[in-house]
Formats: C-alpha cells, structure tokens, sequence
C-alpha cells in the first residue's frame, strides 16, 4: 500500500510546491570525458560486446540523456558467467604478488583519471563534484588496501593429537563471485568487492546499477589497461526491465559459487532465495535506518558537524547516513537552532558540477516522491517544519528539518534515504537506546557524548555492525563494514573482507614417522 501510494502523493505536492529556484532544471550541462573512459557496450572475456537493444542513462538534475547503454540480457549474463569460469582456473593459479601487482597498477590508473571518473559519477548519480572526487579516492583506496591484503592470506599448520599426523588448513579462493551492485557510489561498491575477491584469486561478474552503469564500464576500461587478464573482471549493465532475469542468472547458475549485493532488503532477500537452489556462499549489505543521538553532554560543535556530514553526503543518499535523529531534553532547542543556522549557511542545490553546490538531485523522481511523503506525512501528523519542506523540479528536495516528531510517523519508521532530518526529543539514556533499537535492521549509528561511561554503555547497547562515537563519517578501507539484523551478512573491507571469496580447506597429512 505504501508504495501504491507514493505517485497520487508526489502528483498533489507537485501543484502545490515551487520549482527549483537553482534552475538546474534549464540549463544545458555536457558531460567531458576522455573518450577512452565513456564506455557503452558490455566487458565480456576482455571484449566489449554489443547487445540487441540499449537502455538509456540520464543525468538526474536535469533529465537529459548521457548516453545509451547495451541493455545485456540472460545470454550476455551466461556469457559473462561462463568466461569468468573459465579465467578462475588460470587466475586462481596466479601468484599471490602478481595479483597485488596487477592490483596495484590498477588503483595508480584511477588515481591517475580521477578527475575524469568523478565527473562521470556527477553526471549518472547526481553528485557533487567535490563529492565525487572524494568517492574516486575512496574507490582507489580499496584497490591499494586490498593489493596489499592479497600477499597476507594465510592458512595455519594446527597442532596434532597424534605424532604421525600434521594438520593444515588452507584458504583457498570460492571461484565465481557475481557482483551487484547500487548506484549511489557507483564506482566505490564496485572496487570495494571486486578488489577483494580478486586479490583472494577469485573472478567477477558484475552488475551495475541500471541508473549509474557508466561509472562501471569506465572501471573495466582501466582494468583492461592495467592488465587484468580476460574474463576475469566482467561486466554487464542492464536495465530495469531485464535486471531480474539477469539477476536470476547471477544468483542461481551453478558456476557461480558466491553472491555479493548492496542494496534494499527486499531484495536482498530475493537474491539470497534465488542463491540458496545451488547453496552459494552470499555476502549481503543491505537497508540501514541509522539512529544518530546526541546527549546532553555531547560537545554540541562537534555533534552538530557530524549531523551534516552524516546526513547530506550525496543529499542523503548513503545506507549508513544518519536517518532517525534523537536529541536529549536538556539540549534539543540548542542542537535545531545550531543546525537548522548550519544547513541555511552550508547547503546549496545545484547541478553537481557547479562549484557551489553542495546538495545534488535524487537519483530520480521516485526517489524525491519518497521523500516528498515522508515531510508531507509527518507535517499531517503534527510535525514542524524548522527548515526546507518543498519538493521541487524533476527530482530535487529541499535539504528539510523537521521537530515534534514521534516513533510513529514513517520517516522513523522507514528509512528516507533523502536530505530529511527528523528530529524526535528524549528524557533518559535508556529511552534513547530502546528507541534506536526498535527496527529490524541494524547497519551504523552514531552518538555524541562526552561521559566515557556512557560512551562504553551506549557503544555496546547499540543494535548495529557500525558505532561512530563523536563521529559521523566511518567508512575506510580499514574497517570492517557490516551490519546486523537485516542489515546484512558478512562484512567488506578490512583484513576480514578478503575473507568473504576464501573457502577453508582442512588437510591431514597422515603416515608419518616420528
């Protein structure tokens, strides 16, 4: 019912609400690449192949066409499947150094084209610019941290309940990982799981997101420049219209041994069903509702800065951004007035490649709708608008701060994924946690306190993967990113994330004399 009701909504709020006053929506934006870079067909076995038909890819500010991708099909899926089988029994062979070396050739190529690969995320996602710089250097960051990891897969020599016996255990790669996917950090998903499972000796098919397809494409280029071998790194965009028969592909031939997906829940559970007909190994980053908590002892400039990077990085639209805002009695007042002083002076929308522009569009309009019915069904429920409220041209929202919020209304029930900061005021440490608690997911949360017994109390009560204490930015290549609940198996990143494309293989070494 939910989502049946988002279009008669957006179409009322849309007769009501003004248009974007940055005029984004009337200008004429080019996107300037390398042409080397801007890539449209499929990477197939080393070979960039043509589908029958081609889907488009729009720039969400202004919902013109960037270009047109091949829309790949089940046939191009198996084909993509069959050649990453056939590299796994020579890449598996390939020594641990040369797998780092290939690596690493390959992150000094994305540092080397930044600038042009942050542009093609500005176009396809909608990002700032500056932004998207700061996703090129994270992307980059995974290819060199796990280069490095490659040469550190170690097996142990156990000891032995018997003299004439030695046991080992050997970690070995899974084969076939399919890869799919979000468009919200277009390349950074990608090198993310990719970089691991090729340093473990593994080989990918990866599906991009119908939305950001170009940013994937680019990555096979520079793969292919680097020396990656063929059908080792594969990819095959598609549209929304094929994406569940080439899912279904990616999820249940049985050449595939592993699954890794970031995205919704929902389907994060349809692909674990479709996995589980050949039992393959699945790794899943799915839907996050992040509480963020700030205490009456929080040192409010820092809480307040960490309210802005959390929440309006890519206008929302990250699944560990700050979702449910709890604010302490004893400084509620001051943490709107503060904050609502900073978004008025800090965020600007815009076209993601003007300097000036901090806020970019929604991915598209669906995406604004949701957001445009969470303000507007919280506004009817007694909420008040401190900040922004409007739903604008094609798929822009006002960065909006809402207070006299209550756990009932959807956007404390559902995550936005937009530029709404929903406020809800709280009396007692315990009030708070049980409330944060209260949701099936668990991906991050943050709090802000300068009590370090709270600060220990409320790290280990937190229902999450992810805690950021005093911080609202968690996410390097150092870390282990992963949640809990629904929000999620296995981890990325880390020394542990190689760990989600390796098999443990017990050997007994038996007949010897002592």
């Amino acid at each position: 019912m939910f989502l049946q009701s988002v279009p008669r909504t957006a179409r009322l709020l849309r007769l009501l609400l003004p248009a974007l006053p940055a005029a984004a929506m009337h200008r004429s934006y080019t996107l300037d690449v390398a042409a080397p870079l801007l890539r449209t067909q499929a990477f197939i076995d080393g070979r960039w192949v043509s589908a029958e038909s081609h889907f488009p890819v729009l720039d969400p500010a202004t919902g013109s066409e960037l270009a047109r991708v091949s829309d790949c099909g089940p046939a191009e899926a198996k084909q993509a499947v069959d050649a990453a089988y056939r590299a796994f029994h020579t890449w598996k062979r390939v020594t641990a150094k040369e797998r780092s070396h290939l690596l690493r050739k390959w992150f000094d190529l994305l540092t080397e084209h930044k600038e042009d690969l942050a542009k093609l995320i500005t176009f396809e996602a909608g990002k700032p610019l500056r932004e998207s710089l700061g996703e090129m250097v994270y992307s980059a960051s995974f290819l060199e941290w796990f280069s490095e990891e490659a040469r550190r897969v170690y097996g142990d020599i156990v000891p032995s309940p018997a003299t004439d016996r030695k046991i080992l255990l050997l970690k070995q790669p899974v084969g076939v990982a399919s890869i799919i996917t979000p468009w919200n950090f277009p390349s950074a998903m990608i090198t993310r799981k990719v970089a691991a499972a090729l340093a473990a000796g593994c080989t990918v098919v990866v599906k991009p997101a119908e939305d950001t397809p170009l940013s994937a494409l680019a990555l096979a280029e520079l793969s292919q420049q680097a020396g990656i071998p063929p059908g080792v790194f594969n990819v095959v965009p598609c549209s929304r219209a094929q994406t569940p028969s080439v899912g279904e592909v990616l999820c249940s031939d049985p050449l595939v041994a592993k699954i890794s997906f970031t995205g919704s829940t929902a389907t994060g559970k349809v692909l674990l069903k479709m996995a589980a007909s050949t039992v393959k190994k699945a790794s899943m980053e799915l839907g996050g509702h992040a509480p963020f908590i700030v205490f009456d002892s929080a040192d409010m400039d820092v809480a307040v800065a960490a309210a802005m990077n959390s929440k309006f990085r890519n206008s929302g639209q990250t699944c560990v951004c700050s979702n449910r805002f709890l604010v302490q009695s004893g400084v509620h007042d001051l943490f709107v007035d503060r904050l609502s002083k900073a978004m008025g002076a800090e965020l600007r929308l815009g076209h993601g490649s003007e300097a000036a522009t901090t806020q970019g569009p929604l991915i598209n309009s669906r995406a604004a709708d949701k957001v445009a019915l969470q303000i507007s069904e919280a506004v009817s429920q007694g909420a008040r608008v401190v900040r922004g409220g409007r739903r604008l041209d094609g798929s822009f929202v006002e960065p909006t701060l809402l207070t006299q919020v209550t756990p009932s209304m959807l956007c404390m029930k559902e995550e936005t994924f937009g530029p709404l900061v929903p406020i809800l005021r709280f009396d007692s440490e315990d009030e708070a946690v049980a409330i944060a608690n209260a949701c099936d997911v668990g991906l991050a949360g943050y709090f802000f306190s300068q009590d370090p017994s709270q600060i220990w109390r409320v790290a280990e009560a937190l229902e999450v993967g992810m805690v950021g204490v005093n911080e609202g930015l968690l996410s390097t290549p150092e870390g282990a990113f992963g949640g809990v609940k629904q929000s999620g198996l296995g981890v990325e990143g880390s020394k542990y994330g190689i760990h989600e494309y390796l098999q443990h293989k017990y050997m007994c070494f038996g007949g010897l004399k002592a």
